[in-house]
């Protein structure tokens, strides 16, 4: 009897998903433990940029109360639930996003911490 595991040409990337998990110990549950993302502080604005592999555009959802941004995506293959704690805080309804190729990328506007108060 044939084992279709030793035929690394079968399917290439079940192969390598497979060598993966068994290399990290993950379960077989389909959900990406870590999305890797990173943040750039330009200035007056954040960037991020997050890798999202086999997920469509039209399944991506994001959500930002102006400390955490939530990335929430569903492909065939992985579910991504991701909370990023921003490193300032951020005017949530600035937020510019764009989806490409798998590779998540969204702008916010920084704003002031702190408010000055007037004394009477």
């Amino acid at each position: 009897m044939r084992d279709d595991r030793d035929d690394p040409f079968d399917d290439f990337f079940d192969g390598i998903e497979r060598m993966m998990d068994e290399m990290t110990g993950s379960d077989a549950s389909g959900f990406a433990t870590e999305t890797h993302v990173d943040v750039y502080d330009e200035g007056s604005e954040l960037r991020l940029v997050a890798d999202l592999p086999g997920v469509a555009k039209d399944a991506v959802e994001l959500q930002c109360d102006g400390e955490v941004l939530t990335i929430s995506a569903a492909g065939d293959r992985r579910e991504y639930d991701e909370r990023i704690r921003l490193p300032a805080r951020v005017d949530e309804h600035s937020a510019n996003a764009s989806f490409n190729n798998g590779i998540l990328q969204v702008t916010f506007e920084k704003v002031d911490d702190s408010a000055s108060i007037d004394l009477e």
